[in-house]
């Protein structure tokens, strides 16, 4: 499985950018992201960045990411879900659409 992990630029090279993780810096590829500045988030897999990320999308990431590392070494998982908490579970809206007009199959 490969997960994305929000990075913030650092500085950017043609289509490379020097980017941050916590303490980790690493070279991430810009090909499909031309338009990232310094400064910005960004969404990696496997060194390639993917998405551009609001900065609060971005900390909630990093936050449920922190949280499932703490749990696999023995911790628990803290607040960082908290912003999940507080909300009922909601369907993505094709889904809810489907729901709403009464299909219950596919």
């Amino acid at each position: 499985m490969c997960v994305g992990v929000p990075m913030r630029v650092l500085s950017v090279d043609g289509i490379a950018a020097r980017a941050q993780d916590g303490d980790r810096v690493e070279l991430v590829d810009l090909s499909l992201l031309p338009d990232a500045r310094p400064g910005d988030w960004v969404l990696s897999f496997l060194g390639a960045a993917r998405a551009l990320l609001p900065e609060g999308e971005a900390l909630k990431i990093r936050a449920a990411l922190d949280g499932l590392k703490a749990l696999m070494t023995g911790g628990d998982l803290g607040d960082a879900f908290a912003d999940l908490e507080a909300r009922a579970p909601q369907l993505p809206p094709h889904l809810q659409a489907a729901f709403d007009a009464g299909r219950t199959e596919g």
